[in-house]
Protein backbone atom coordinates (compact mmCIF):
# COMPACT_ATOMS: atom_id res chain seq x y z
CA UNK A 1 0.00 0.00 0.00
CA UNK A 2 1.79 3.62 -1.05
CA UNK A 3 0.99 6.07 1.50
CA UNK A 4 -0.31 9.76 -0.67
CA UNK A 5 1.96 12.36 -0.89
CA UNK A 6 1.62 15.59 -1.62
CA UNK A 7 5.10 16.69 -2.58
CA UNK A 8 7.03 13.95 -3.92
CA UNK A 9 10.36 13.26 -2.48
CA UNK A 10 12.45 14.27 -5.76
CA UNK A 11 11.06 17.77 -5.62
CA UNK A 12 13.46 20.63 -6.16
CA UNK A 13 11.91 24.44 -6.36
CA UNK A 14 14.38 26.56 -7.11
CA UNK A 15 12.50 28.87 -4.46
CA UNK A 16 15.70 30.83 -3.66
CA UNK A 17 16.64 31.46 -7.21
CA UNK A 18 13.08 33.47 -7.79
CA UNK A 19 13.64 35.45 -4.30
CA UNK A 20 13.30 38.80 -6.23
CA UNK A 21 10.00 38.16 -6.90
CA UNK A 22 8.54 36.71 -4.03
CA UNK A 23 10.37 39.91 -2.39
CA UNK A 24 8.77 42.70 -4.93
CA UNK A 25 5.22 40.51 -3.84
CA UNK A 26 5.49 40.97 -0.48
CA UNK A 27 6.52 44.66 -0.41
CA UNK A 28 3.50 45.61 -3.01
CA UNK A 29 1.50 43.54 -0.77
CA UNK A 30 2.92 45.32 2.84
CA UNK A 31 2.66 48.89 0.64
CA UNK A 32 -1.08 48.46 0.01
CA UNK A 33 -1.84 47.20 3.06
CA UNK A 34 -1.13 50.25 4.77
CA UNK A 35 -1.94 52.21 2.20
CA UNK A 36 -6.14 50.64 2.70
CA UNK A 37 -5.13 50.86 6.63
CA UNK A 38 -4.91 54.60 6.07
CA UNK A 39 -7.41 54.66 3.40
CA UNK A 40 -10.03 52.54 4.02
CA UNK A 41 -9.31 52.18 7.85
CA UNK A 42 -10.59 49.14 9.54
CA UNK A 43 -14.03 48.90 10.28
CA UNK A 44 -13.73 48.67 14.42
CA UNK A 45 -16.54 46.41 16.28
CA UNK A 46 -18.26 47.77 19.08
CA UNK A 47 -15.58 45.83 21.48
CA UNK A 48 -13.58 49.05 20.25
CA UNK A 49 -15.60 51.97 19.35
CA UNK A 50 -18.18 51.51 22.32
CA UNK A 51 -21.82 51.94 22.06
CA UNK A 52 -24.63 48.93 21.22
CA UNK A 53 -24.84 46.10 19.44
CA UNK A 54 -28.17 44.40 18.51
CA UNK A 55 -28.69 42.04 16.76
CA UNK A 56 -32.27 40.51 16.12
CA UNK A 57 -34.64 37.94 13.63
CA UNK A 58 -36.82 39.33 11.94
CA UNK A 59 -40.67 37.80 10.52
CA UNK A 60 -39.41 37.25 7.19
CA UNK A 61 -36.82 39.14 5.28
CA UNK A 62 -36.03 42.19 6.39
CA UNK A 63 -36.92 45.19 4.49
CA UNK A 64 -33.95 47.64 5.48
CA UNK A 65 -34.90 50.93 3.96
CA UNK A 66 -37.80 50.93 6.18
CA UNK A 67 -36.32 50.05 9.27
CA UNK A 68 -33.08 52.41 8.29
CA UNK A 69 -36.42 55.17 8.02
CA UNK A 70 -37.78 54.16 11.52
CA UNK A 71 -34.78 53.72 13.64
CA UNK A 72 -33.42 57.05 12.03
CA UNK A 73 -36.16 59.16 13.85
CA UNK A 74 -36.13 57.91 17.58
CA UNK A 75 -33.00 60.82 17.71
CA UNK A 76 -30.39 58.52 18.78
CA UNK A 77 -27.45 59.59 16.76
CA UNK A 78 -25.81 57.32 14.43
CA UNK A 79 -27.30 53.88 13.72
CA UNK A 80 -26.25 51.17 11.32
CA UNK A 81 -28.04 48.55 9.88
CA UNK A 82 -27.31 45.53 8.48
CA UNK A 83 -28.00 41.77 7.17
CA UNK A 84 -26.14 39.58 9.19
CA UNK A 85 -25.80 36.14 7.73
CA UNK A 86 -29.01 35.53 6.63
CA UNK A 87 -32.30 38.08 5.30
CA UNK A 88 -34.22 37.50 8.50
CA UNK A 89 -30.69 38.38 10.47
CA UNK A 90 -30.05 42.25 11.68
CA UNK A 91 -27.34 43.59 12.93
CA UNK A 92 -28.21 47.04 14.63
CA UNK A 93 -24.88 49.47 16.06
CA UNK A 94 -26.40 53.08 17.60
CA UNK A 95 -23.51 55.39 18.97
CA UNK A 96 -22.64 55.65 22.55
CA UNK A 97 -26.10 57.62 24.33
CA UNK A 98 -25.02 60.74 26.54
CA UNK A 99 -26.36 59.90 30.09
CA UNK A 100 -24.68 56.36 31.15
CA UNK A 101 -26.05 52.90 31.50
CA UNK A 102 -29.52 54.55 31.94
CA UNK A 103 -29.73 56.85 28.91
CA UNK A 104 -27.99 53.14 27.08
CA UNK A 105 -30.74 50.93 28.38
CA UNK A 106 -33.94 53.69 27.90
CA UNK A 107 -31.93 53.67 23.89
CA UNK A 108 -32.45 50.15 23.47
CA UNK A 109 -36.22 50.01 24.72
CA UNK A 110 -36.53 52.70 22.19
CA UNK A 111 -35.16 50.51 19.54
CA UNK A 112 -37.34 47.25 20.73
CA UNK A 113 -40.42 49.39 20.68
CA UNK A 114 -39.77 50.97 17.03
CA UNK A 115 -38.76 47.43 15.54
CA UNK A 116 -42.51 46.03 17.32
CA UNK A 117 -43.22 42.95 15.93
CA UNK A 118 -40.96 42.65 13.13
CA UNK A 119 -38.60 41.39 15.50
CA UNK A 120 -39.59 37.88 16.76
CA UNK A 121 -36.48 37.17 18.52
CA UNK A 122 -33.21 39.26 20.16
CA UNK A 123 -30.51 37.14 20.18
CA UNK A 124 -27.82 39.37 21.80
CA UNK A 125 -27.70 42.87 23.20
CA UNK A 126 -24.31 44.12 24.11
CA UNK A 127 -23.09 47.45 25.64
CA UNK A 128 -19.16 48.44 25.56
CA UNK A 129 -18.38 52.38 26.75
CA UNK A 130 -15.84 54.38 25.11
CA UNK A 131 -13.18 53.76 27.99
CA UNK A 132 -13.47 50.22 27.98
CA UNK A 133 -13.31 50.48 24.54
CA UNK A 134 -10.10 52.62 24.21
CA UNK A 135 -8.32 50.08 26.77
CA UNK A 136 -9.03 47.09 24.64
CA UNK A 137 -7.52 49.03 21.66
CA UNK A 138 -4.55 49.71 23.78
CA UNK A 139 -4.37 46.06 25.10
CA UNK A 140 -4.71 44.14 21.95
CA UNK A 141 -1.85 46.55 20.46
CA UNK A 142 0.18 45.72 23.24
CA UNK A 143 -0.71 41.70 23.11
CA UNK A 144 0.53 41.74 19.36
CA UNK A 145 3.48 43.49 20.05
CA UNK A 146 4.28 41.30 22.87
CA UNK A 147 4.01 38.08 21.08
CA UNK A 148 6.45 39.86 18.28
CA UNK A 149 8.86 40.56 20.85
CA UNK A 150 8.61 37.24 22.99
CA UNK A 151 9.04 34.78 19.67
CA UNK A 152 12.03 37.45 18.49
CA UNK A 153 13.46 36.39 21.73
CA UNK A 154 13.07 32.80 21.57
CA UNK A 155 14.25 32.28 18.15
CA UNK A 156 17.63 34.58 18.99
CA UNK A 157 18.02 32.31 22.03
CA UNK A 158 17.53 28.65 19.77
CA UNK A 159 19.09 29.90 16.85
CA UNK A 160 21.16 33.04 16.01
CA UNK A 161 20.04 36.46 16.33
CA UNK A 162 20.14 36.74 12.18
CA UNK A 163 17.27 33.69 12.31
CA UNK A 164 15.54 35.79 15.03
CA UNK A 165 15.78 39.03 12.18
CA UNK A 166 14.40 36.54 9.45
CA UNK A 167 11.53 35.37 11.87
CA UNK A 168 10.10 38.18 13.05
CA UNK A 169 10.37 39.72 9.71
CA UNK A 170 7.78 37.31 7.96
CA UNK A 171 5.59 37.45 10.96
CA UNK A 172 5.16 41.29 10.64
CA UNK A 173 4.79 40.73 7.18
CA UNK A 174 1.84 38.23 8.45
CA UNK A 175 0.54 40.39 10.58
CA UNK A 176 0.44 43.91 8.51
CA UNK A 177 -1.27 41.92 5.86
CA UNK A 178 -3.92 40.87 7.73
CA UNK A 179 -4.86 44.01 8.95
CA UNK A 180 -4.56 45.16 5.16
CA UNK A 181 -6.64 41.98 4.18
CA UNK A 182 -9.60 43.42 6.98
CA UNK A 183 -9.46 47.01 5.63
CA UNK A 184 -9.94 46.08 2.13
CA UNK A 185 -13.08 43.79 2.73
CA UNK A 186 -14.65 45.75 5.84
CA UNK A 187 -14.72 43.14 8.18
CA UNK A 188 -15.44 43.80 11.63
CA UNK A 189 -12.28 44.04 13.19
CA UNK A 190 -13.06 42.82 16.87
CA UNK A 191 -11.38 41.47 20.18
CA UNK A 192 -11.76 37.72 18.45
CA UNK A 193 -10.07 39.54 15.06
CA UNK A 194 -6.93 40.04 17.71
CA UNK A 195 -7.34 36.34 18.87
CA UNK A 196 -7.42 35.29 15.26
CA UNK A 197 -3.96 37.50 14.72
CA UNK A 198 -2.31 35.73 17.72
CA UNK A 199 -2.99 32.43 16.20
CA UNK A 200 -1.72 33.45 12.88
CA UNK A 201 1.70 34.42 14.57
CA UNK A 202 1.63 31.20 16.61
CA UNK A 203 1.13 29.55 13.56
CA UNK A 204 3.50 31.01 11.04
CA UNK A 205 6.34 31.04 13.53
CA UNK A 206 5.71 27.02 13.89
CA UNK A 207 6.08 26.85 10.25
CA UNK A 208 9.00 29.40 10.20
CA UNK A 209 11.31 27.58 13.42
CA UNK A 210 10.65 24.09 11.05
CA UNK A 211 12.27 25.23 8.48
CA UNK A 212 14.69 27.13 9.76
CA UNK A 213 15.81 23.96 11.79
CA UNK A 214 16.48 22.28 8.91
CA UNK A 215 18.56 25.06 7.82
CA UNK A 216 20.99 25.08 10.85
CA UNK A 217 21.50 21.06 10.59
CA UNK A 218 22.62 21.50 6.88
CA UNK A 219 24.76 24.54 7.23
CA UNK A 220 26.65 22.28 10.25
CA UNK A 221 26.80 19.87 7.43
CA UNK A 222 27.48 21.42 4.24
CA UNK A 223 30.11 23.34 4.87
CA UNK A 224 31.36 24.17 1.49
CA UNK A 225 27.79 24.35 0.04
CA UNK A 226 26.89 28.12 -1.45
CA UNK A 227 24.51 29.76 1.04
CA UNK A 228 21.64 29.30 -2.31
CA UNK A 229 21.89 25.60 -2.74
CA UNK A 230 22.00 25.24 1.29
CA UNK A 231 18.58 27.28 1.46
CA UNK A 232 16.94 26.03 -0.93
CA UNK A 233 17.56 21.55 -0.06
CA UNK A 234 16.33 23.05 3.27
CA UNK A 235 12.80 24.07 2.05
CA UNK A 236 12.61 21.16 -0.42
CA UNK A 237 13.26 19.04 2.72
CA UNK A 238 10.82 20.18 4.47
CA UNK A 239 8.45 21.14 1.89
CA UNK A 240 5.80 18.15 2.30
CA UNK A 241 5.50 18.73 5.81
CA UNK A 242 4.89 22.63 5.08
CA UNK A 243 2.17 21.71 2.43
CA UNK A 244 0.48 18.86 4.27
CA UNK A 245 0.10 20.81 7.63
CA UNK A 246 -1.20 23.84 6.02
CA UNK A 247 -3.59 21.78 3.91
CA UNK A 248 -5.05 19.79 6.63
CA UNK A 249 -5.85 22.98 8.89
CA UNK A 250 -7.35 24.70 5.66
CA UNK A 251 -9.74 21.83 5.49
CA UNK A 252 -10.56 22.78 9.22
CA UNK A 253 -10.85 26.11 8.41
CA UNK A 254 -13.17 26.20 5.98
CA UNK A 255 -15.48 23.66 8.12
CA UNK A 256 -15.35 26.29 10.51
CA UNK A 257 -16.20 29.30 7.67
CA UNK A 258 -18.92 27.27 5.83
CA UNK A 259 -20.98 26.20 9.19
CA UNK A 260 -19.52 28.07 11.79
CA UNK A 261 -22.39 31.30 11.16
CA UNK A 262 -21.72 34.63 10.82
CA UNK A 263 -19.98 35.43 13.83
CA UNK A 264 -17.30 33.68 13.21
CA UNK A 265 -17.10 34.56 9.65
CA UNK A 266 -14.04 36.83 10.10
CA UNK A 267 -12.24 35.35 12.45
CA UNK A 268 -12.57 31.94 10.13
CA UNK A 269 -11.47 34.33 7.29
CA UNK A 270 -8.17 35.68 8.83
CA UNK A 271 -7.41 32.22 9.98
CA UNK A 272 -7.70 30.86 6.56
CA UNK A 273 -5.18 34.10 5.22
CA UNK A 274 -3.49 33.41 7.97
CA UNK A 275 -2.40 29.73 6.89
CA UNK A 276 -1.65 31.09 3.57
CA UNK A 277 0.32 33.73 4.05
CA UNK A 278 2.07 32.30 7.50
CA UNK A 279 2.94 29.15 4.85
CA UNK A 280 4.53 31.76 1.79
CA UNK A 281 6.17 33.99 4.12
CA UNK A 282 8.12 30.66 5.77
CA UNK A 283 9.43 29.55 2.05
CA UNK A 284 9.99 32.90 0.40
CA UNK A 285 10.83 35.33 3.00
CA UNK A 286 12.03 33.99 6.09
CA UNK A 287 14.35 31.61 4.39
CA UNK A 288 15.68 34.09 1.45
CA UNK A 289 16.18 37.23 3.94
CA UNK A 290 18.93 34.91 5.58
CA UNK A 291 21.01 35.18 1.79
CA UNK A 292 21.76 38.68 3.02
CA UNK A 293 22.60 38.70 6.52
CA UNK A 294 24.71 35.09 6.18
CA UNK A 295 24.49 33.36 9.62
CA UNK A 296 27.68 31.97 10.81
CA UNK A 297 28.45 27.76 10.31
CA UNK A 298 28.27 25.48 13.23
CA UNK A 299 30.73 23.48 13.87
CA UNK A 300 34.73 22.64 12.95
CA UNK A 301 34.34 19.96 10.45
CA UNK A 302 34.90 20.29 6.74
CA UNK A 303 32.10 17.69 5.27
CA UNK A 304 30.05 17.90 2.72
CA UNK A 305 27.71 14.95 2.40
CA UNK A 306 25.28 13.71 -0.01
CA UNK A 307 21.46 15.04 1.53
CA UNK A 308 18.49 12.83 0.59
CA UNK A 309 19.72 12.30 -3.17
CA UNK A 310 20.66 15.58 -3.57
CA UNK A 311 24.54 16.07 -4.54
CA UNK A 312 25.87 19.50 -3.64
CA UNK A 313 27.70 21.42 -6.13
Amino acid sequence: MKLLKLVPDTTNIQFINKRLITFAFSVFLLIGSVGLFFGNGLNLGIDFLGGILIEAKTDGPANLPELRSDLGGLGLGEISLQEFGAPDDILIRIQKQEGGEKAQQAAIEKIKASLGTRVVEYRRTEFVGPTVGAELREAAVWAVMAAIGAILMYIWFRFEWQFGLGAVLALVHDVISTIGLFALLQLEFNLATVAAILTIAGYSINDTVVVYDRVRENMRRYKKMPYEELFNISINQTLSRTVVTSVTTLLALLALYIFGGEVIRGFSIALIWGVLIGTYSSIALAVPFLLYIRPERGGEDETDEVADGVTPS
